[in-house]
């Protein structure tokens, strides 16, 4: 650093400053007590403190003073609102979500990043806050029906949480008309006296629009769906082949029949795999792993890398993509398409017959897939035995076979640790067109798909491994253990139904897993391995690592998506940097870097996540709709006191039958609220209870399905 008086202070020395100090300080008194003169250094320290505001270390006050969050007893968060009113605060440092009541809802959105202080207790026990300050809008724009009524002009926000809502003046319509579906960007925020005020940006159009979903999805949840110029232009000077410049000082496989097995409607190809028996007796095994080299045409802060960063992921929807690499890149020349030269980044691992890794390194290479394979086709052929499919793999069918030698040996590795076998049954919606269902039916997974899951969970252990021997920062998989009042939860609705749950489960993943092993024999499985899943914390992106509780790993990256994830380009980078033989502490990333790349990549993860469900819930809907008056065996996944909630065989569609449509009687709720019981009749409706329900009503606006009972 320079001489202390000519150097802008880092956070370090900011937070140490503010503790010595001891009471609010504002931006004159910190220029001053550092001895900051120049333009630059002031600049400088607005611009850390700006960050240590956004990272919810220091609160700006209304008097525009700078405040510890320790010192108020203030707690940081993102507001999730709730269409009644109030809300809830989602801690940034995980524990106890905090109720916020209507009153201090009034000023608040959706989204809203704010600090509260703790106040007492709701009625259910519960704790509450009061609001201390907006650290940060969650957003500036808004997707929602606009209204007239009365004179007035409004629009009520859809695909939201909270359906707030927005007067609009009479001059910012755009000459959007009632009903129509809009784009709007907020020009006043809420006060606890005043209404939200916006404009209208843009005319979406009809609710009934082919395609509206996703269009509304993609506004709704901020998704980025255009590309800017300098990207398209950057994109389109990496021409469609690889450059023979681009081939030299790399391995050559060319000649190593590596192939991709994805799913048969897959377009981007991030992965393709080898395997040849190993050692002496040729009973251990030598696994390839070659995973697109993105990194190679995505250099860190050029415009590629800005816009892959801020999208963090392709989004998936039933029929579409929204990417996080253009497709000239995805799909073309970064995708391990067969039969064309390609650049990649490998992981070479030597196996044990027992799934041990003995050994791993990683190299650049050049390969040319020898064939693009459908999950279902390996599958049939080494799975099934069947004879036309084997014919047709032709000399690929003894690599496939040794294949499942490596499967088999990591299926037995991944037993022994105990990772949580937690399958949950999905749903394939396949579109006859962009915007028109033709099915929706169960996606049945089989041994290929397990057998490509293991071979890219060993690859990204070992460069979780291989960085972290390097000290590298980087960004790991972080899954942690569940939280203990959670986990108490679950424990006693499973002890409720006679399963008994010992506090090691907490902990120990092999012990949740025998629960696990033990509820697939009911019929209500599914329902109880969501409440598991509900259960576990959410995995993050961050640089310290904690270990994945769902894989039981002490290390986890991940390395096998870089077209469609940035963390893993991220871990590209840094394998590269070291493979290059670079230093750790040369490397173009810091430690505080990693932190906030690892949280803004976490947050866009769930928000692709949540785009994606509200998406596809609302299709099943659209799908049930052209049930109604049908009948559907169903299993009850819910209890209520207001009713149940069945889920539809097969469909995975969830509904509600009312108490009204369950029998006149009063009904109570019994057994730790997993059994309602009519007091007259003593009927019972029991979790995981199979029902015969007929489809009633169909809300597909707001995804809902209302059931009675068929009998």
């Amino acid at each position: 650093m320079e001489p202390y008086e000519h150097a802008i202070p880092g956070p370090a020395e900011i937070m140490a400053e503010m503790e010595k100090r001891g009471v609010p300080q504002d931006f004159k008194a910190l220029v001053k007590h550092f001895g900051l003169k120049g333009e630059k250094q002031r600049q400088g320290l607005q611009k850390k403190l700006k960050k240590l505001v956004r990272n919810g270390r220091l609160l700006l006050n209304r008097k525009n003073e700078y405040c510890l969050i320790d010192k108020i007893d203030a707690v940081v968060g993102k507001v999730a609102a709730h269409r009644d009113g109030f809300g809830f605060l989602i801690p940034e440092e995980g524990g106890e979500d905090v109720f916020l009541p209507p009153h201090e809802m009034r000023q608040l959105l959706d989204g809203d990043r704010v600090a509260v202080r703790l106040a007492g207790q709701d009625r259910k026990g519960r704790p509450k806050g009061a609001l201390v300050e907006i650290l940060e809008r969650g957003k500036k724009t808004a997707v929602g029906r606009f209204v007239v009524d009365r004179g007035l002009n409004y629009v009520i926000e859809i695909a939201s949480r909270a359906q707030d809502s927005y007067l609009i003046a009479a001059n910012d319509t755009a000459g959007a008309k009632n009903g129509q579906l809009v784009k709007v960007e907020i020009i006043v925020y809420p006060t606890a006296r005043r209404e939200a005020q916006a404009k209208v940006t843009r005319i979406l159009g009809n609710s009934d629009d082919p395609g509206m979903l996703v269009t509304l999805a993609i506004e709704s949840f901020g998704l980025r769906d255009e590309w800017p110029k300098k990207v398209l232009a950057e994109t389109s000077k990496l021409g469609t082949d690889v450059a023979e410049a681009d081939k030299q000082g790399r391995t050559d496989l060319r000649d190593t029949p590596l192939v991709t097995i994805d799913g048969a409607d897959a377009r981007d190809f991030d992965d393709a795999v080898y395997a040849e028996p190993a050692g002496e007796d040729g009973k251990d095994w030598r696994l390839l792993v070659a995973i697109a080299d993105v990194s190679h045409y995505v250099a860190k802060d050029n415009a590629l890398d800005k816009e892959a960063r801020r999208r963090g992921t392709s989004t998936y929807f039933p029929g579409r993509v929204v990417p996080m690499l253009p497709e000239a890149l995805s799909n073309g020349l970064c995708s391990l398409n067969p039969d064309v030269d390609r650049l990649c980044l490998v992981c070479d691992m030597r196996i044990s017959a027992n799934g041990k890794v003995e050994h791993s390194k990683f190299y650049k290479a050049v390969m040319r897939s020898h064939a693009r394979l459908t999950y279902n086709e390996v599958h049939t052929a080494v799975g099934e035995d069947d004879k036309q499919a084997r014919d047709k793999l032709g000399e690929l069918l003894p690599h496939i076979e040794n294949l499942y030698g490596v499967y088999r040996g990591l299926a037995k590795a991944r037993g022994r640790r105990g990772a949580l076998d937690l399958e949950l049954p999905e749903v394939v919606i396949t579109m006859r067109d962009e915007h028109t269902i033709e099915s929706v039916a169960p996606r049945h997974r089989n041994e290929a798909h397990m057998l490509i899951e293991e071979c890219m969970i060993a690859a990204n252990v070992q460069a979780a491994r291989f960085l972290g021997k390097q000290r590298l920062p980087n960004l790991y998989r972080v899954h942690p253990q569940p939280e203990p009042d959670r986990f108490e939860e679950l424990r006693v609705m499973l002890q409720e139904l006679g399963f008994k749950v010992t506090k090691e489960a907490r902990t120990q993943p092999r012990a949740l897993n025998k629960i696990l092993h033990d509820l697939r024999q009911r019929p209500d499985f599914a329902v109880l391995a969501v409440s598991v899943l509900r259960t576990l914390a959410q995995a993050v992106y961050q640089p310290a690592n904690e270990g994945h509780y769902g894989l039981a790993l002490d290390a986890y990256a991940h390395f096998t998506s870089p077209i469609r994830r940035y963390p893993d380009l991220l871990v590209h980078r840094g394998i590269s940097h070291l493979i290059a033989g670079g230093k750790p502490g040369a490397f173009d990333y810091k430690l505080p870097d990693m932190e906030e790349l690892g949280r803004t990549s976490s947050q866009l993860e769930r928000q692709a996540e949540a785009a994606s469900r509200h998406v596809e819930s609302r299709y099943k809907a659209i799908y049930i709709s052209e049930h109604v008056g049908d009948d559907f065996d169903g299993v009850i996944t819910a209890i209520k006191h207001f009713g149940v909630f069945v889920m539809l065989q097969d469909l995975y569609v969830e509904g509600l039958i009312h108490v009204t449509n369950l029998g006149r009687d009063y009904y109570h709720l019994e057994h730790g609220g997993l059994r309602l019981r009519g007091e007259r009749t003593g009927h019972t409706f029991s979790l995981g209870d199979k029902l015969r329900v007929r489809v009633v009503q169909v809300d597909t606006e707001e995804a809902k399905v209302d059931l009675r009972l068929a009998e």
